[in-house]
């Protein structure tokens, strides 16, 4: 099915007669002129052009640190070889989220003021509510709370990379962070 395109009006090839004089061509190549109008008779005046308001000069925002990435392959085989020990270790287990966002937050800075580069978070494992259990809250929300909490922008002048502890330091209910050191 094609559609037919009705035909201008004098009004409307006016108009656009207007703004294809006030266009300024992106390129400096060669002009297409446009196309003549088959019944205008007078040319109609050119617009003035008018000035737009003077723009506040651009500044960048601040350079925000990049999001974390998970821990190298050789420290993270160094950490289970057990050739490199993590600097410090909190425990997370049976605090309700706000207690522990707060506490992962205030250890976090303090490892980063005393130097820390490798630090060990337990979340406890967890386990899923039985199916009993309804209405009750599902349990292991730390298990996951802590990875969204590490990449959130608040965590990220903090945290450099973040891996899941291998066997030696709790598996899967412990994350290996890697602390960004201070600027």
């Amino acid at each position: 099915m094609t559609r037919r395109r009705r035909p201008l009006s004098e009004e409307e090839r006016a108009l656009w007669q207007r703004v294809a004089e006030s266009a300024e061509p992106l390129h400096r190549g060669k002009r297409v002129a446009a196309p003549p109008a088959e019944a205008a008779e007078e040319k109609p005046k050119p617009r003035q052009k008018v000035q737009a308001p003077a723009l506040a000069p651009y500044v960048a925002p601040p350079q925000a640190a990049p999001a974390p990435a998970a821990i190298d392959r050789r420290t993270r085989a160094r950490l289970t070889r057990g050739s490199l020990d993590v600097d410090a270790r909190i425990d997370l287990h049976g605090l309700r989220q706000d207690a522990a966002h707060h506490r992962l937050r205030s250890f976090l800075l303090r490892g980063q003021e005393e130097g820390h580069r490798l630090v060990l978070v337990i979340t406890g494992k967890g386990s899923t509510a039985s199916p009993g259990d309804f209405g009750r809250e599902e349990r292991g929300i730390l298990r996951r709370s802590v990875p969204a909490w590490l990449d959130s922008a608040e965590f990220r002048a903090l945290v450099a990379g973040y891996d899941e502890a291998g066997p030696r330091h709790g598996g899967g209910g412990a994350l290996y962070v890697r602390i960004r050191r201070r600027r």
